[in-house]
């Protein structure tokens, strides 16, 4: 008698396909930081703060480190959302609630 060789065959290997990205629903912190720059320099109030934003969103860039920039941010919401109870124009209460998305 002849050998027969059993060849075992294998599944072929699906290579998957690169899942698109689903859409993130968490604000971006750095877009959030500039809109809240840009609001207090509308309205003119806190240029301390402004400063420590602007100190903080440089850091931010630099190192991913969003510890101090969150603090800051935390301050800016407390300033905004007074000046939208006493209904300072242009404050909605869709940007307070991005601002609160952030801060978690």
């Amino acid at each position: 008698m002849a050998k027969v060789s059993a060849k075992t065959e294998t599944a072929p290997v699906k290579k998957s396909a690169a899942k698109p990205k689903a859409k993130s629903t968490s604000v971006n912190i750095e877009k959030v930081t500039e809109d809240i720059i840009l609001k207090l320099k509308d309205i003119n109030i806190d240029q301390q703060l402004q400063a420590d934003l602007e100190w903080c969103l440089g850091s931010y860039r630099y190192d991913q480190n969003p510890s101090g920039l969150i603090s800051v941010i935390g301050k800016a919401h407390e300033v905004l959302k007074n000046a939208h109870a006493k209904k300072t124009k242009g404050i909605t209460a869709a940007f307070i609630g991005n601002i609160e998305k952030v801060l978690g």
